[in-house]
């Protein structure tokens, strides 16, 4: 048994933790991101599950084939426990509750490790330029692709509360033509949400480099419209204080919103952005005008139905 322990180990490259339980061991989960051991493999019986994503399966040759396991590792598997049944063999995990899947770029690499390279160079000199920190790159995962699909762009991990990849973004950082390609799949998720707190105020901005600007509650609605599952899940924790802070070209759909929370009983403060948004503005200009924001009345709304962005809440 401790050969097949000292196996997986290697091939997850982290040190199991035996349970109480006989023959059961916790280690660090491959498929989400997360502050707990969260995958759970029996030695004896070769079933594994993780918690938080519900992979599993029947046998240590389906996780090894899951997380891209060397040829020699199936190898040795195979040298300690045998050939697997045959009934076994077609096995594929599957999560309880069929959702759409994303998953990063198989290009992906993290710019808080990895090789160097030209590409990763320029990659950090851009986020260099629009304010990124280190630990910026390292909370949100962000990373960047170097060919591809996705080649020559940021990407920016977005994770739910269970730190599973709900979405992320590819910004382009050479020229290109297109500045952003995202996955093909539905934005109804709640941007950053492994980050947020429910029980203070929250900030609704555009896009993730808005959001990592802000560094505060602030959830990126990738676009200028707000996910269905984001408005069900203010109204379930109650939340009292809402920032609004979407580019200026957004007037119109910042007020829809604004509207909407206000007609609700929530107090909304709604941030006036001329000409550039959060991350051009940077994060001490923009907490200097946020905290000079006063709470947005009905009658502020009507006047900027009426007048749109030509006028200034400050005027108003």
């Amino acid at each position: 048994m401790n050969k097949i322990v000292n196996l997986i180990d290697r091939v997850l490259n982290s040190k199991g933790r035996r349970l109480r339980k006989a023959d059961e061991y916790m280690y660090w989960s491959p498929f989400v991101v997360h502050h707990k051991q969260k995958l759970q493999i029996n030695i004896k019986t070769q079933k594994w599950h993780c918690w938080v994503s519900n992979e599993g399966g029947y046998n240590l040759f389906q996780l090894f084939k899951k997380v891209g396991a060397l040829q020699k590792h199936f190898d040795e598997l195979r040298d300690l426990v045998g050939e697997i049944p045959y009934k076994q063999r077609g096995y594929e995990s599957k999560e309880v509750k069929k959702k759409e899947k994303v998953e990063l770029p198989k290009e992906f690499s993290s710019l808080w490790n990895g090789r160097e390279s030209i590409v990763k160079e320029h990659a950090l000199r851009y986020l260099s330029k629009r304010d990124i920190k280190s630990q910026d790159i390292l909370k949100y995962n962000i990373g960047y692709c170097d060919s591809g699909l996705y080649a020559n762009r940021i990407i920016i991990p977005s994770y739910d509360k269970d730190g599973r990849l709900n979405y992320f973004v590819g910004r382009d950082f050479y020229g290109g033509k297109f500045k952003y390609r995202n996955p093909p799949i539905s934005k109804d998720i709640i941007g950053f949400e492994l980050f947020i707190n429910w029980d203070e105020p929250i900030l609704l901005c555009e896009g993730p480099f808005d959001a990592i600007a802000v560094k505060r509650n602030a959830i990126p609605l990738f676009g200028k419209t707000i996910p269905t599952k984001l408005k069900k899940e203010i109204y379930k924790n109650k939340v009292k204080l809402i920032y609004i802070a979407l580019d200026s070209d957004a007037i119109v759909d910042s007020l829809k919103i604004a509207e909407e929370f206000m007609n609700n009983g929530i107090n909304i403060y709604f941030i006036n952005l001329t000409d550039k948004d959060p991350s051009e503005i940077g994060f001490n200009e923009f907490l200097t005008l946020k905290r000079n924001t006063e709470i947005f009345k009905f009658s502020d709304l009507i006047k900027l139905k009426l007048y749109g962005k030509k006028q200034k809440y400050m005027e108003i």
